[in-house]
């Protein structure tokens, strides 16, 4: 006697070998995390208050980043925030762009934890001026200080049902990588400011929808890059992260070619 078949289950098994959409979705929530973080220039800085028995305190601050996406901040050591981090270095930095959205919950944000503490490295004073170059203004004071965040975590929210939480490796580029960006920006920024021009323009007007000529590149990272024409500023997404020189000249030759 024949054994009957048994019938197919109604829903497949998931191969194990395939695509995984949880990874998937872990993989492009870091990597809006990290777009969306390049792409700020101010953000909420939580400290806890020194004469508040620990309250929290919320203030608004100018960032820029290192090569490897750990925020830089100018600081006066006679404000508030400054003073707070003095007696505690753990602090959370909240970037968003939900404010313009008809509801900001569906809006993308992310919270940064780590530890600010000064810094006198003099990369981490021109990352912070190239980006905001009014600065030098009062840089130079006895009573302001650059300040790096050490990342510890990182959590992402896209809106509705879309939060994860990243340790700082998943979102931060790695040493190698920012250390080789980092030795190749200022000879990429010579070159294009002074032999493309063009381009350079092309990609503020025709990639990004900004109007006017003359833009300048003032920043490269493993990300993207920074553009500039007088109090303006825009900026430039890579499709890919870079890890080389070689890299950051091939992406920068495709874009070229792209229309709008």
């Amino acid at each position: 006697m024949v054994k009957k078949a048994k019938s197919a289950p109604l829903t497949p098994p998931r191969n194990p070998k395939g695509p995984n959409p949880i990874k998937h979705d872990r993989a492009l929530h870091a990597r809006t995390s990290q777009l969306l973080m390049r792409r700020a220039r101010a953000a909420t800085l939580s400290t806890a208050l020194k004469s508040g028995d620990g309250w929290p305190y919320g203030s608004l601050v100018t960032v820029a980043f290192d090569h490897d996406l750990s925020p830089l901040m100018l600081f006066s050591t006679l404000s508030d925030h400054t003073r707070n981090l003095a007696e505690d270095s753990r602090a959370s930095l909240l970037f968003e762009e939900t404010s313009r959205l008809k509801n900001p919950q569906t809006g993308p944000r992310v919270s940064v934890l780590g530890r600010i503490r000064k810094t006198t490295d003099d990369g981490h004073a021109r990352r912070f001026l190239a980006s905001h170059p009014e600065a030098a203004l009062y840089a130079g004071f006895g009573d302001f200080a650059f300040f790096r965040m050490a990342v510890t975590r990182v959590h992402f929210v896209g809106g509705f049902a879309k939060a994860v939480w990243f340790k700082a490796p998943d979102i931060l580029s790695d040493a190698k990588t920012a250390a080789a960006v980092a030795k190749a920006e200022k000879g990429v920024l010579t070159h294009m400011n002074e032999d493309h021009a063009d381009a350079i323009d092309h990609y503020a007007n025709a990639l990004l929808g900004r109007g006017g000529t003359g833009w300048q590149m003032t920043g490269v990272d493993p990300d993207g890059a920074d553009l500039r024409l007088g109090g303006r500023t825009a900026r430039l997404e890579f499709g890919a992260p870079v890890t080389s020189r070689k890299a950051i000249r091939e992406e920068l030759v495709r874009l070229a070619q792209l229309d709008r």
